[in-house]
C-alpha cells in the first residue's frame, strides 16, 4: 500500500521500529542451528529497507542486540557479534551506494576495539545517506533513560543546570536517540505482545503492530499490511478529538437550562 499525494495524512509514517524477533524459532521450524538462524534475519534487513524506502520512511530503527542478550549462551553471543562484524564490513558499502545512513545506537563499552572501529567507520563512509537506519545493540531502554539521568545529574553538580529547571525535554535530549524523532509504528515479529526493554521513552504514544511472522519470513507484504494498519488508526496522543461547535453550544444551552 503506498499512499498518494492527494491522500495526505495528518501523521504520516516517518519512523519505523522494528523489533526482529523469531530468528532461533524460525531455525527450529526450518531444522537449523541458532546462528543460521540469525544470518537469515539479517538478510531480511536489506528487503525491509527498500521496502521502507519505496513507502516514503525516512528512518527505520532495528532492535539487533538487547543488553539483556548478554546473558544467552556463549556461542550463540560469539556468533551475533561475529556476524554483527561481518554486517558492517560487508553491507556499509552497499548502504552506502543505497542512500542509507547507518548510526549504532548503544552500550560501546562490552565491545572490543576492532569492532568499536568497524562501526564508526561504517557511520562514517555512510554518513550522506537520507534513509536513516538506526541499529540498537547493546542497548535497553532502561539503561538509556538511566544514562541520561546520569547525565542530567552531572550537569546539575557542575552548576549548569538547576533541579527546578529538569523538563522531560531535558531527559530526552540527553537520550541515545535525541535527534531523532519518536517511532510512529513499531512492528514486532514472531507473535510475542512486549516491548522487551526496547526505546522505553520512545515508544510512549507509538503504535503497535504484531506479526505472527518469524523475522526471517517477515516481507514486503507483512510490511504493507503493517502500514495499512497504522494508516487506518487515529492518533491522539492521549488527547481527545474536539467536540463540533454546534454539539458544545447544545450542551451549554442545556447545562444553564
Amino acid at each position: 500500500m503506498k499512499l498518494n499525494q492527494s491522500q495526505a495524512p495528518k501523521h504520516p509514517l516517518r519512523h519505523l521500529a522494528i523489533i526482529m524477533d523469531g530468528n532461533n524459532r524460525w531455525a527450529s521450524v526450518n531444522g537449523l542451528n541458532s546462528l543460521e538462524g540469525h544470518t537469515a534475519g539479517v538478510e531480511r534487513i536489506r528487503d525491509i529497507l527498500r521496502a521502507s524506502k519505496k513507502q516514503g520512511i525516512e528512518i527505520v530503527s532495528l532492535f539487533a542486540f538487547s543488553s539483556e542478550n548478554w546473558f544467552r549462551p556463549n556461542h550463540e553471543v560469539s556468533g551475533l557479534m561475529s556476524l554483527f562484524s561481518n554486517y558492517l564490513k560487508k553491507e556499509a558499502p552497499l548502504l552506502r551506494e543505497d542512500g542509507v545512513r547507518l548510526t549504532v545506537v548503544g552500550n560501546r563499552s562490552n565491545f572490543d576495539s576492532n569492532l568499536c572501529n568497524l562501526i564508526t567507520e561504517a557511520e562514517n563512509i555512510t554518513q550522506n545517506g537520507t534513509l536513516r537506519l538506526i541499529l540498537c545493540v547493546d542497548y535497553g531502554g532502561r539503561w538509556d533513560i538511566t544514562e541520561a539521568a546520569r547525565l542530567v545529574a552531572n550537569q546539575v553538580n557542575e552548576g549548569r543546570l538547576r533541579v527546578e529547571d529538569i523538563t522531560e525535554s531535558t531527559i530526552a535530549s540527553n537520550l541515545q536517540m535525541n535527534e531523532i524523532s519518536d517511532p510512529d509504528l513499531c512492528i514486532r515479529t514472531g507473535g510475542e505482545e512486549r516491548i522487551s526493554n526496547f526505546l522505553l521513552w520512545q515508544l510512549a504514544y507509538t503504535e503497535f503492530f504484531v506479526s505472527d511472522q518469524y523475522w526471517p519470513d517477515f516481507g514486503e507484504d507483512e510490511l504493507d499490511q503493517a502500514i495499512a494498519e497504522y494508516y487506518s488508526r487515529k492518533r491522539r496522543f492521549g488527547r481527545r478529538k474536539a467536540k463540533k461547535v454546534t454539539e458544545r453550544l447544545v450542551e451549554s444551552f442545556y447545562v444553564k437550562t
